[in-house]
């Protein structure tokens, strides 16, 4: 069963309904607007900093910057998250950890990016870092930067609630999730029989020029 005939890609009840019946549009229109008005202005991430990133978001919540004020709060548990930002470099052991606590946060839920180690690697083209966090789950917004200030985190931030907005949340659909990886990591496949090291397939890494 491929991912558009399961269930979760249903329209929620009520959207269902208000399809169903003309006469509920209205309705639907308003409460998708009071529930998204909510979403977007009271933001919830949980934090992921996983190596100097991390500095530039607990930098972007300290005093001087105050994510605060945009109604963002740090979360330390996934069940009260619906934004995970993910700081830093992410390493192939730690990558299903991402994946598990991605999956334990409740629907309508959403990934910022941040860092150009997080996004696609940085400079540590290796077997024991994952090449983009976009592997393991999907991302909706992306921060560039080694590391990225706290201005480009709450500009991340303000264009996710503007994507929120013109989403909507009650039309909000589960976003594709990358295939399961298989193998010693989320990078690189199983050795091959006789062979002590994984080989890297052809377009794995990106394109390097000297």
């Amino acid at each position: 069963m491929n991912l558009e005939e399961s269930p979760e890609m249903k329209d929620p009840p009520l959207v269902a309904l208000g399809e169903k019946n003309g006469a509920l549009d209205v309705l639907t229109t308003t409460v998708d607007k009071l529930f998204t008005w909510g979403q977007a202005n009271a933001l919830w991430p949980m934090t992921f900093g996983l190596a100097c990133c991390a500095m530039e978001m607990m930098a972007s919540a300290a005093p001087i910057y105050d994510l605060d004020r945009f109604g963002v709060i740090m979360r330390s548990s996934p069940r009260q998250s619906d934004v995970m930002i993910v700081a830093g470099t992410v390493t192939n052991k730690m990558a299903p950890v991402v994946r598990r606590l991605y999956e334990q946060m409740p629907d309508p839920k959403y990934v910022i990016a941040m860092g150009i180690c997080t996004v696609a690697g940085g400079p540590f083209r290796t077997y024991n870092t994952l090449q983009g966090v976009d592997r393991v789950v999907p991302v909706d917004i992306h921060v560039p930067g080694c590391p990225p200030r706290p201005e480009a985190l709450i500009d991340a931030i303000m264009l996710l609630q503007n994507r929120i907005k013109k989403e909507g949340v009650l039309r909000w659909k589960p976003r594709a999730m990358p295939p399961i990886p298989t193998g010693i990591g989320h990078s690189l496949p199983k050795p091959l029989p006789g062979k002590d090291f994984s080989e890297v397939p052809d377009g794995m890494l990106p394109p390097h020029e000297y």
